[in-house]
């Protein structure tokens, strides 16, 4: 964004008032973390979701290093998988993240970041609710 440049409200919102800061245990069964990483911009993104017994996401939270729409994409992704089942979960993009916070395009990688960040995290989940399941399917 270029000095003299409106900043939507929603990016401002998020990033000075970031919801669900902070990390769950990355060793529960039912916590899933994601690291994702956009070497080009410096953006480090950690999202963790908590799942209940019925495939619900009853919690996340996130760490960010990066620009304010960083921040502002992991604030909202956290909002928005909470109370979702994992497959709802996985149907979050990056362009309507984008488009919730109206990032400019230069800004675009912050919310694909994030939708990364998400499958980053459920594909973790998932692997320890099945451990086998990778070894089986490597041996294919």
């Amino acid at each position: 964004v270029a000095v003299g440049d409106a900043v939507p409200w929603q990016v401002v919102d998020h990033y000075e008032n970031p919801r669900n800061v902070g990390s769950l245990d990355r060793n529960a069964k039912n916590v899933g973390t994601g690291l994702v990483g956009a070497p080009a911009c410096g953006d480090v993104m950690k999202l963790q979701v908590e799942v209940d017994e019925n495939g619900r996401i009853v919690d996340a939270r996130f760490k960010t290093f990066g620009c304010g729409s960083a921040i502002a994409s992991s604030s909202l992704a956290t909002e928005w998988v909470k109370g979702k089942t994992v497959d709802e979960a996985l149907k979050i993009k990056n362009t309507d993240i984008a488009k919730e916070l109206c990032l400019p395009p230069v800004k675009l990688h912050c919310s694909m970041l994030a939708e990364d960040a998400i499958k980053a995290a459920l594909a973790d989940y998932k692997l320890k609710q099945d451990p086998n399941k990778e070894e089986s399917e490597k041996k294919a």
